[in-house]
């Protein structure tokens, strides 16, 4: 079990990864959401302009913006974050602004009376009413990228996968023993961290 030690930073490393690269998409995500939900876009081309975002987004796997952003960044954690925050800026804009359509219109039209302007009415009428669904899909998402973070070594995106990789490419089949078993471990402790968060603000 020497391999051990060596794969812990490889796994703290995975899960900054998933963690920094969710917190990135949550803060792109909300414009993005609020471009594609018909009642907060601004016109039928800012609505064209979210969407289009939120199909691009989800159309790459995680792996292919691993190779795009390492082509752009050189190998690394950093392009392991970017990747995991474009691929899931379009799952977390997309339930968002499914929730935005189903706001209660009455609170938003109590809030324009008063003469609140548009951040303003986003804010205080919006906002409060879409807070369960982004949390609760952000940390849903949170779960599902520190799977996929494991992963990204495998294109030089840094995390557990590099040492994976590694030890695939030596034949060193216990080290790929245990690195699969570290690999399931954080997946779950995450998938039941993600569970029970989920359960308590629903």
């Amino acid at each position: 079990m020497g391999i051990l030690p060596v794969i812990i930073q490889p796994l703290i490393e995975t899960i900054h990864i998933a963690t920094l690269g969710t917190m990135a998409s949550i803060v792109l995500a909300l414009p993005v959401a609020f471009l594609a939900a018909r009642n907060t876009t601004l016109n039928s081309a800012t609505w064209l302009l979210g969407r289009a975002i939120l199909v691009a987004s989800r159309s790459i796997n995680t792996v292919i913006w691993g190779l795009v952003f390492v082509a752009i960044f050189g190998p690394g954690p950093l392009a392991g974050i970017f990747a995991v925050a474009a691929r899931s800026v379009g799952f977390i804009a997309k339930l968002i602004a499914e929730a935005s359509e189903e706001v209660d219109h009455g609170q938003i039209e109590a809030i324009e009376a008063t003469g609140a302007r548009t951040l303003q009415v986003y804010a205080t009428a919006i906002m409060p009413q879409i807070q369960p669904v982004l949390i609760g899909t952000s940390i849903y998402r949170w779960d599902i990228n520190v799977r996929e973070s494991s992963v990204l070594g495998f294109v030089g995106a840094g995390g557990i996968g590099l040492q994976l990789y590694a030890s695939i490419n030596g034949f060193a089949w216990s080290q790929v023993l245990v690195v699969l078993i570290a690999i399931l471990a954080i997946v779950v402790i995450s998938e039941g961290i993600s569970a029970y968060v989920r359960s308590r603000i629903s």
